[in-house]
């Protein structure tokens, strides 16, 4: 050994082994310590054998480390927990023992959960039913996951499993499969979670429709599965004569239901593809929701071809709907993007529609017009033939201005509108020359006739199609409940014509409408209308002194004035009583072809309004009124102020005039003939209703 070496080890004495030492105690301690661990975990094993259960597994599971034996697992009691330990402390191996021995105990709610915590490695946590062995259930979750996935399962035995809860378990743990790491999966009970996000757009998809179909006996719940996300985001909408073709990402299902519901409505009855898939990746900036329906917008101005948007762009291309449907794309592309959406190429051409469609809905609600007209003036004309006929709904007009409408489009429109706001719900189509009428009428006999009417009405060269059926109450009640329905119905109601007037008003309609209704239901049903007076109006004070009459001489009550007046001018009054209008006989106003009970019940104002003989007896009156406010002044009284006008007089028969109107309503709604009728004369205040034997 050198003499520098030497030296070293000399100086540095006993501290030069240690490194040697360090070395043969390592390689003792790996070699011996499996070695220890196996003679403690062996020492063991007759403890552990002797907790076997009814599952035949033991609930005891012991695990060496180092020198000490750790106890797990769930003990019956605690009087066999106090024995077991007891019995392990009595080994003479282990240093000492380390319990963790729980107590099965009763779990409500009942809940497990696995987690995946890696690429091949799934947690159990919770708890696990005692009548199932602890390998047993491993064994039947490991066979639902991708082989040589492991398992740590920390879930404890617990009674109160729900029924069949392996197939449960084993069914979650699949699901598993196809979320990233994180995912979880839980039982609470019956019902089954899910949270996580999908490896891929094809594992997302199987998740879906996985979760559609949970094992016998238990619900799904709380599903939180975010799609994965995708690097070239892109949504599309095909538009065809067939129908419409979804294609892309939605980054959710409630954005996915949106599209679709839009899809409906845009197909028009047309058939509807849905190849869209849940992603992520759309710029967050923008809103899905309103991409969607900024791509519908677009959709709407073409007949075929595709609304796209990819690479933060949208585009369209096809055929539009009609020449002014080419500014309107390129405006709504400038002015009603969305937020962070650019503005890709507008590529439509202007075709002649062919075929030539317009349609008119009649809803409860409103009536709709919709597809195209060729001028104003048509769309002028349509209108002005369903606004007579409806009193409270609107009328949208939905319709575009385009070429290639048949010549005679007007005639067959304004012959077919009155048809179908006459119906309960209906709807006329064109397509060209080829008009369709179809829905449902409150009355059988209108139903029956439409059909004809509709023939004599179109003009030459068009073929038209009725299909019209009634809304006839099937339902008959006996008359012990009709008269307690007709009680219910009248119940706080409080039904006032405006002072002088005929006219229902709007507060009519929902009384009026449910005593129709039960008229229908009710055959022997019998009902009175009395039709109230006026209020009596305070006698007016005559205006006192010299300024009431400019000369100083007392001024004449106001009926007197009329009086004088119609004395002074004779000749005045006979042409005024009999302006032709007044001299109108009942009866003779126009009504077509529609029967009476094919009438909107919104006519009724329009339509009758007081009976003709009134006029008369009125327009005498009236006239008398009016020659006496316009008698000129007497000479050389120019400078006499006038005096105050007479007030206008209800016409004598106003209480019948008002029954008459609300009978007339009634009839209109479904009422048969006998079962209403106007009754005796009522006092002021609201319409009186009786029920007649």
């Amino acid at each position: 050994m050198p003499e520098t070496l030497a030296s070293g080890l000399r100086s540095a004495g006993w501290l030069a082994g240690l490194p040697a030492l360090a070395l043969i105690w390592a390689s003792a301690t790996l070699y011996a310590a499996p070695r220890i661990a196996e003679g403690l975990e062996a020492e063991g094993a007759a403890v552990t054998s002797g907790t076997a259960t009814a599952t035949g597994e033991p609930w005891l599971r012991l695990e060496a480390s180092g020198r000490d034996l750790v106890a797990a697992g769930e003990a019956p009691d605690v009087a066999e927990r106090a024995t077991v330990l007891s019995r392990l402390a009595a080994l003479d191996g282990p240093r000492r023992i380390v319990s963790e021995v729980g107590i099965v105990e009763t779990a409500a709610p009942f809940q497990w959960a696995a987690i995946r915590t890696g690429p091949n490695r799934i947690a159990l946590e919770g708890s696990r039913p005692v009548e199932i062995g602890r390998r047993a259930l491993e064994a039947r979750i490991a066979g639902a996951l991708h082989p040589g996935t492991g398992l740590d399962d920390t879930a404890r035995a617990a009674r109160g499993a729900p029924p069949d809860f392996a197939s449960a378990a084993a069914f979650l743990a699949a699901r598993l499969s196809g979320l990233a790491k994180g995912g979880r999966a839980a039982l609470s009970d019956t019902v089954l979670s899910l949270s996580g996000e999908a490896l891929d757009v094809p594992a997302y998809e199987a998740l879906r429709a996985a979760l559609s179909d949970p094992p016998e006996g238990f619900s799904i719940g709380r599903i939180e599965i975010l799609p994965p996300k995708v690097a070239a985001y892109r949504f599309a909408v095909e538009k065809s004569g067939r129908g419409v073709v979804l294609d892309g990402f939605t980054p959710s299902a409630a954005d996915r239901e949106a599209a679709l519901r839009a899809a409906t409505e845009a197909a028009a009855g047309g058939a509807v593809e849905d190849r869209l898939l849940a992603a992520r990746g759309l710029d967050p900036a923008i809103d899905p929701k309103g991409l969607i329906a900024f791509a519908f917008k677009l959709a709407e101005l073409i007949q075929s071809g595709r609304v796209v948007f990819q690479d933060g762009a949208v585009s369209v291309t096809g055929d539009a709907i009609d020449g002014q449907a080419l500014p309107d794309a390129e405006a709504l592309m400038r002015d009603g993007r969305p937020a962070g959406v650019a503005a890709g190429p507008v590529a439509l051409t202007a075709r002649p529609l062919s075929p030539y469609r317009v349609a008119i809905r009649r809803t409860a609600d409103s009536v709709l017009l919709t597809g195209h007209l060729p001028d104003t003036a048509t769309r002028e004309r349509v209108l002005a033939a369903l606004r007579p006929r409806l009193f409270r709904e609107p009328v949208i007009d939905r319709t575009r201005l385009a070429d290639g409408a048949p010549p005679d489009l007007g005639d067959a429109l304004a012959a077919a509108a009155p048809l179908v706001a006459n119906l309960a719900d209906g709807t006329v189509t064109v397509s060209d020359r080829a008009l369709t009428l179809t829905g449902e009428s409150l009355y059988r006999e209108g139903a029956a006739r439409t059909p004809d009417r509709l023939a004599e009405a179109l003009p030459t060269g068009w073929t038209g199609q009725a299909t019209v059926t009634a809304r006839d109450a099937a339902e008959r009640r006996d008359p012990a409940t009709c008269r307690a329905d007709f009680t219910a119905a009248l119940a706080g109601t409080d039904l006032r014509f405006p002072a002088g007037g005929v006219v229902l008003t709007p507060a009519f309609y929902p009384t009026l409408d449910a005593l129709a209704a039960l008229a229908k239901t009710c055959p022997s049903l019998r009902i009175a209308v009395s039709g109230p007076a006026d209020p009596a109006k305070p006698t007016p004070t005559p205006a006192a002194g010299p300024a009431a009459t400019g000369e100083g001489a007392p001024a004449a009550a106001p009926t007197q004035i009329a009086s004088a007046a119609k004395t002074e001018t004779p000749k005045a009054e006979t042409p005024k009583a009999e302006t032709p209008k007044a001299e109108t006989p009942k009866g003779d106003t126009p009504k077509g072809d529609t029967p009476k009970g094919d009438t909107p019940k919104g006519d009724t104002p329009k339509t009758r309004g007081k009976p003709d003989h009134t006029k008369t007896e009125g327009g005498k009156a009236e006239a008398a009124k009016k020659d006496a406010r316009k008698e000129p002044a007497a000479h050389g009284k120019a400078s006499a102020k006038k005096p105050a006008e007479a007030p206008e007089e209800p016409p004598p028969d106003l209480q019948r005039l008002r029954a008459q109107a609300v009978v007339e309503y009634l009839l209109q709604a479904g009422a048969r003939p006998e079962q209403v009728t106007a009754g005796p004369d009522g006092p002021a205040g609201p319409v009186v209703f009786a029920l007649l034997p």
